[in-house]
């Protein structure tokens, strides 16, 4: 009798953990949850390209990963740019690791700012100081041009 007690309070502490675990999913916030849709941030009617972007920070992070980048503005000013990326896999699969840019790169880098007119944009296209071309597209959803250019985005 004690026997199938304990196994029956065994199975019940089991399932409160997985109700506990359960519940404990639904109300944390989650990477999947702050993953967004190009749309939602971006205005691809505000394409922006940098010519002489001076890289000054990198982070390689899930869900997007970021570049920092200083840009002459025509007037004289220095702004600091966000541009977003794909995430360190997505990054890695184009052939960006973490050698890959360092602060103090010149780069070119184009994409879409975001709508609420920050210095934020959903990068499309990244030039290095060698003249080879790689594509950030970080948002899979509605961004212009998701159909591979060849040459660009495939090896032919």
């Amino acid at each position: 009798m004690l026997k199938n007690w304990g196994l029956f309070m065994q199975a019940r502490l089991t399932a409160g953990a997985v109700i506990a675990a359960a519940i404990t999913l639904l109300v944390s916030p989650s990477p999947m949850r702050a993953h967004h849709a190009f749309a939602a941030e971006f205005d691809d009617k505000k394409p922006v390209k940098f010519n002489d972007a001076t890289v000054t920070k990198v982070q390689l992070i899930n869900p997007h990963s970021w570049i920092y980048v200083d840009v002459k503005m025509p007037d004289g000013s220095t702004e600091n740019w966000a541009i977003e990326a794909g995430s360190p896999n997505v990054l890695l699969r184009r052939g960006i690791t973490k050698n890959t840019l360092k602060a103090g790169d010149k780069i070119i880098v184009d994409g879409y700012q975001a709508k609420d007119g920050s210095h934020r944009a959903n990068g499309r296209d990244l030039k290095l100081p060698n003249g080879q071309q790689l594509f950030l597209g970080s948002s899979g959803d509605g961004a212009p041009y998701e159909v591979q250019r060849p040459g660009v985005d495939t090896a032919k």
